[in-house]
């Protein structure tokens, strides 16, 4: 079993948030990098976000309306509970309030997912826009 490393900066990230939200992000961060062992994580685009090859999988944020777990390619998840959809590619996300907003077994299926239903967002610059199924 792979050692599950966390990225000094989404750490960092974490720790700058408000106590609640921090708990929230510590679980988030803790269940995706168990459930992609195999996935390199960073701060991106300003908050953390695990990869798959080079390829953006899952990441979540600090918003308005709560935190927000987002999945690049969440679209075709199937899943009634990811319901803020992306106009432009194949996101989708949902929004916890508090801790027990966060159902584990959802988010470990959704992890799962991930895995093998995957748009190629990292050679999307290279296809000007265009997304292909991985």
């Amino acid at each position: 079993m792979k050692k599950i490393t966390y990225a000094a900066d989404v750490l960092q990230y974490n720790a700058l948030l408000q106590p609640a939200d921090q708990e929230m992000a510590n679980h988030l961060m803790e269940e995706i990098c168990s459930g992609l062992q195999e996935a390199e994580n960073k701060v991106w685009h300003a908050h953390p976000v695990w990869f798959l090859e080079g390829n953006p999988i899952v990441g979540y944020s600090k918003q308005k309306k709560g935190m927000r777990l987002m999945f690049w390619s969440g679209a075709d998840f199937d899943e009634e509970k990811l319901v803020v959809r992306g106009t432009k590619f194949k996101d989708a996300s949902i929004f916890y309030r508090t801790m027990a907003d966060i159902d584990v077994a959802d988010l470990r299926r959704w992890l799962e997912k991930s895995r093998t239903i995957q748009w190629d967002y990292k050679n999307i610059v290279k296809r000007k826009g265009v997304l292909v199924k991985i």
